[in-house]
């Protein structure tokens, strides 16, 4: 067999056809590529999203809320399919420039206020409503630290593991072995946070929680990458025991419904604009 010929990089880069999962969309500038205006329904916060995992933490958070009796929390959740680039469309990046979901608009003020990048929406959801978010400092401050960890963690476990291991048109040792890693580090930083505490920032369930739990609760519930035995995610028993705990909340049960396009059919809702959509 031939060996492969080393990649030499150029000494400036040019776009060049890479294959893989979501090629047809990647490109390395901004901006809308058609004009499309988003639907607006009739509650208070629209959300234009997917089901992934990023998507998931502001659905779990506004299901959340709403089994609190936030009657305020009531919103519209509009299907963006990522894999067909509605996320480049002129409405869409007039309220998410960097074109990722989930993006919210919340129009219960006079002028309609946009917030984007999921730990940017937990956390004003969480002000907005004083819920899910401790108002004492010292907790306060723990539990932005772990939020702030899942966003700084992630894109390792997304744009990284999940990339080369599940996505990319080949495998490549280098890369899978760099960013399983990488995982397998954050997961055991999880599980021995979890050994001293019954959630992620201490003894209350937080929008730490929610924002960790799509992403690593999904990891070791075997639902991320067909990865589960490639990682030995049965290692991190605590981290596990927190996972399956989440899963049993009834709001986290209907928030991960929504705005899914895969799975099993009882368990998609590609849009929400009422309770009654997810029963």
């Amino acid at each position: 067999m031939a060996e492969q010929t080393p990649y030499v990089p150029p000494k400036v880069w040019t776009p060049a056809a890479s294959g893989g999962a979501f090629a047809n969309i990647n490109r390395p500038v901004a901006g809308p590529t058609h004009d499309k205006e988003l639907p607006v329904g009739k509650h208070p916060l629209q959300l234009y999203s997917l089901g992934t995992p990023n998507g998931v933490k502001v659905t779990i958070m506004l299901e959340e809320l709403l089994a609190l009796g936030h009657a305020g929390a009531e919103y519209d959740a509009w299907l963006i399919r990522i894999n067909e680039g509605d996320q480049f469309s002129s409405g869409f990046v007039e309220i998410n420039p960097n074109s990722k979901i989930p993006a919210l608009v919340d129009r219960s003020a006079a002028e309609p206020l946009r917030v984007f990048e999921s730990g940017s929406i937990l956390l004003y959801l969480a002000e907005k409503f004083g819920a899910f978010l401790p108002r004492e400092l010292a907790a306060r401050t723990e539990t932005l630290n772990w939020l702030f960890w899942q966003m700084g963690s992630a894109p390792f476990v997304g744009g990284g593991f999940g990339h080369f291991y599940a996505y990319a048109p080949e495998k490549l040792e280098y890369p899978i072995n760099r960013y399983a890693m990488e995982t397998k580090r954050q997961l055991d930083v999880l599980d021995r946070q979890l050994a001293r505490h019954r959630f992620v920032a201490g003894e209350e369930y937080t929008i730490a929680d929610m924002a960790i739990w799509p992403w690593y609760g999904g990891m070791v519930r075997g639902e991320a990458y067909d990865a589960a035995e490639f990682l030995s995610v049965h290692e991190y028993k605590h981290v596990v025991r927190w996972a399956e705990e989440i899963a049993a909340r009834p709001a986290v049960i209907r928030g991960r419904k929504v705005n899914r396009v895969r799975g099993k059919p009882d368990e998609q809702v590609a849009e929400r604009h009422q309770a009654s959509d997810l029963d």
